[in-house]
């Protein structure tokens, strides 16, 4: 085993970024954004399969990010009491299982397994979420966790690329699913739909593969605890301990409400993104329409990368206003403005989405100065995912009442919540003469 080449400071930092530590950790964000993105593509096939409604697509969101929001807590309570790097392989192994129940869901054809696989599939993220988001900040100097995490984060782009690329050539084809089972008899677009399941299952070999292969990795490779020193004849916090230091802190919860409605913002525009392009251009097709999610994700990483060189040259508030602002813009575009021109502006939003998740998540856990808190205060906002079940539910609700251009007003309001967050933000760091 090579000799350890890091110092753990008290505050549960290190002196020095450990270089193969981080990259493990850092590619961990670009697995957990595979799935996500897979559910986009899922999202688009699923409707045409199962004859369902945009409200009833939208579950897929539900079970997914729902199992974020139901073991978050679990998970912060399991690394408190063992290690990040257990939790993490623990997460791992959840994750597999879940893209394993993907096999018996597709030869059940039933929409309620799939979603079950899903929610599986997220208990084993929520794990990881919960453990990487403050692992990597943690892996390194204190003064440049937010920049550590939104390189990070950066991964995560690469891996919404890779998750659309996967779910473009392995499980759509060059027709359009809903009109050729449409112009079929009910038996032969039954059996069609079953072919269209199995090509689903295609993706998660491979997936299941890369996640044996990192919980190896993990295994053998030494990690440091993450874990702040214990002073003399110090307790550590207990749950409720933890619950009552946070009450106390308005600008913690200001900024968890901030992350549950940023990720229903940006699940709710990548979700119906396709279904927009189909809705308004009938003559497209779901391999074709996949193009428009992959030039989302290849801006997303442009503008996460982008990000990561402002926020360490200027104020990360005084960025992320700007790019909130912008982001508010384009939304509000692609509700009112019907013609091609507002799926550009689907697919532009996503350059501002890049540094929002991160920002938020290093911001809101630095208030808690307390590192006792650390775990149960990152678990919160983690759960601040459900916004991701939440918001695009009501979305594909609105769209079912009128359509889904419309729809995108939720995620425009949203995304003005969040402008006003970060100016708010500004404000504080000014005030307080944060630079």
């Amino acid at each position: 085993m090579d000799k350890v080449k890091w110092i753990e400071q008290p505050d549960g930092y290190l002196n020095k970024i450990p270089s193969l530590q981080f990259i493990l950790v850092t590619i961990l964000f670009a697995l957990w954004a595979i799935a996500a993105s897979l559910n986009d593509i899922l999202i688009t096939q699923f409707k045409a399969v199962f004859s369902l409604s945009d409200f009833a697509t939208a579950f897929v969101q539900s079970a997914f990010y729902g199992g974020y929001f139901v073991i978050a807590i679990p998970a912060s309570i399991f690394i408190k009491k063992n290690s990040y790097k257990l939790a993490i392989i623990a997460g791992l192994a959840a994750f597999s299982l879940g893209c394993f129940l993907f096999f018996p869901a597709s030869r059940l054809v039933t929409y309620q397994i799939f979603l079950f696989a899903i929610f599986v599939e997220a208990i084993g993220l929520s794990f990881l979420e919960t453990s990487a988001n403050a692992y990597s900040s943690l892996l390194g100097p204190r003064k440049s966790a937010t920049v550590r995490l939104n390189i990070s984060q950066t991964m995560n782009a690469m891996g919404d690329i890779i998750g659309i690329l996967l779910g473009k050539y392995l499980i759509f084809t060059d027709g359009n699913l809903k009109e050729e089972m449409a112009s079929m008899s009910k038996e032969a677009a039954e059996q069609f739909g079953q072919k269209a399941l199995a090509r689903t299952l295609v993706p998660y070999k491979y997936v299941l593969i890369v996640l044996i292969v990192m919980i190896i990795l993990f295994a053998i490779t030494k990690f440091p605890s993450g874990k702040p020193e214990a002073k003399q004849n110090e307790k550590s916090a207990t749950f409720l301990e933890t619950v009552k230091y946070l009450l106390k802190r308005k600008r913690y919860w200001k900024g968890v409400g901030a992350q549950f409605v940023y990720i229903g913002v940006q699940t709710g525009v990548w979700s119906f993104t396709m279904r927009l392009a189909l809705e308004m251009f009938p003559q497209f097709n779901e391999r074709f329409v996949a193009n428009f999610m992959l030039y989302s994700y290849i801006c997303f990483f442009i503008g996460r990368f982008l990000a990561s060189y402002l926020l360490s040259k200027y104020s990360e508030t005084k960025v992320l206003m700007i790019y909130s602002l912008i982001g508010t813009v384009l939304i509000f575009y692609i509700t009112f403005v019907p013609n091609i021109t507002a799926i550009y502006a689907a697919i532009g939003v996503s350059l501002v989405f890049g540094p929002c998740w991160p920002t938020i998540f290093a911001r809101t856990l630095e208030i808690v100065d307390d590192k006792r808190h650390t775990e149960t205060a990152s678990a919160f906002i983690v759960m601040a995912i459900v916004g991701g079940a939440i918001i695009p539910m009501i979305q594909g609700l609105l769209s079912d009442i009128t359509n889904m251009q419309f729809s995108f007003l939720l995620p425009a309001i949203g995304m003005t919540i969040v402008f006003i967050y970060f100016l708010s933000e500004f404000e504080f760091d000014k005030k307080h003469l944060k630079n």
